[in-house]
C-alpha cells in the first residue's frame, strides 16, 4: 500500500483529500505546515507528497526545493496544490522540483491520474542499463 504525504494547512482541504485517497487504498499521513511535514517525512517515508504551496511560514515551494536537495528524499514525488492558479505558477513549481501540479478545486479524476502515474514511474525505478 501506497503511502501519501499531505502537507496542508486547511483542515476541511486535508479530511477531503483523506476522505477521497484512503478508499483508494492509499495510507494517508497528514501535516498541518511545511516544517511539520519534512519533520515527519524520514519517519513516515512517504510514497508520494501532496504539497499545499500557500502554507503559513515556510512555503510549499521553499519545502520542496529542501525534499529535492536532499540525497535522502529527493526521489519522492510532489504534487504541488494551489488555490492560485497564477500565469507562470506551473513553471515555479518545475523551478522548485515538483513532479506535477493541481489546481484547487481539485479535479480528483485527473489527480487520481497524476498520482497513479508517479506512484507507478517510482515504483519501476530508473531504466537499467542493458
Amino acid at each position: 500500500m501506497a503511502k501519501i504525504l499531505i502537507i496542508e494547512d486547511t483542515e476541511n482541504n486535508r479530511v477531503l483529500l483523506t476522505r477521497r485517497l484512503k478508499p483508494r487504498g492509499y495510507d494517508i499521513v497528514t501535516a498541518e505546515d511545511a516544517e511539520h511535514g519534512l519533520s515527519i517525512v524520514p519517519a513516515e517515508q512517504p510514497d508520494l507528497i501532496l504539497m499545499d504551496v500557500g502554507l503559513p511560514g515556510m512555503d510549499g515551494w521553499t519545502a520542496t526545493r529542501q525534499l529535492k536537495a536532499d540525497a535522502t528524499t529527493h526521489g519522492i514525488p510532489v504534487i504541488a496544490l494551489t488555490a492560485h492558479a497564477m500565469q507562470g505558477d506551473r513553471e515555479k513549481a518545475t523551478e522548485a522540483g515538483c513532479d506535477d501540479y493541481e489546481t484547487k478545486p481539485i479535479d480528483f479524476g485527473r489527480l487520481f491520474e497524476k498520482i497513479d502515474r508517479l506512484l507507478a514511474s517510482r515504483k519501476s525505478g530508473p531504466p537499467q542499463n542493458p
